[in-house]
């Protein structure tokens, strides 16, 4: 995930001069995903360099400088942050999202992040109803406009055949990356059908996985 140059200049700002020796990383998704594998390859990277000793806020500066754009991985729970990816700071706090069962992949090519890209959907509005949201059903129909706006606009994977698939399913939405090739279904704890995941290979979708979101205070 990370090129030659990044991993420089990663050790010249932590440690100084010029590196030696031989890093591997392992990613299980494609480049381009819209998951940040990216700003998590940047991290692992800085806290083998830094033994872990850096601020989140150092670590953002750095992933910022070295890619111009970053996820709030570094923070503890990164999905509670209003985040700005193309400055790389704390914009305001969000509520705990619930308990959710996901079950995504990637659909399609990669798209990998331009950090001069400013063209996104306004979702302002939808802030404020996330801000005031309860139950996981109010958190999923927000994220499926979310991703339904942000395609009208920028194209990506098509979410309408996950859309239908879902509504067969029983899922409450959908989730998308609005940078990459991530495409996901949510569903309320306990109501993901066994051959979810086959279905979503069924529509095209790669590195398909399940996994739990939410539910911390």
């Amino acid at each position: 995930m990370l090129a030659r140059d990044q991993v420089r200049a990663l050790f010249a700002a932590v440690r100084g001069g010029t590196p030696r020796g031989r890093l591997r990383l392992y990613a299980g998704m494609p480049p381009g995903g819209g998951a940040g594998a990216s700003t998590a390859s940047l991290l692992a990277v800085l806290r083998c360099l830094a033994a872990g000793r850096l601020s989140p806020e150092t670590e953002a500066a750095l992933c910022l400088a070295i890619e111009g754009a970053s996820d709030p991985l570094m923070y503890p729970v990164p999905d509670r942050l209003l985040w700005a990816p193309r400055v790389g700071c704390v914009l305001g706090r969000l509520p705990a999202l619930p308990r959710l069962d996901v079950v995504g992949g990637f659909k399609g090519p990669g798209r990998r992040t331009d950090p001069t890209d400013r063209g996104f959907a306004d979702i302002a509005d939808l802030l404020a109803e996330w801000r005031q949201a309860t139950g996981p059903g109010a958190f999923a129909a927000l994220a499926t406009e979310s991703a339904r706006r942000n395609h009208a606009l920028r194209g990506g994977p098509d979410p309408e055949p996950l859309l239908r698939a879902g509504r067969r399913l029983g899922a409450l939405g959908i989730v998308a990356a609005h940078t990459g090739s991530a495409l996901g279904l949510l569903f309320a704890p306990g109501t993901m059908p066994d051959d979810a995941a086959a279905v979503l290979r069924g529509l095209g979708l790669r590195h398909v996985l399940r996994f739990r979101a939410g539910g911390r205070g």
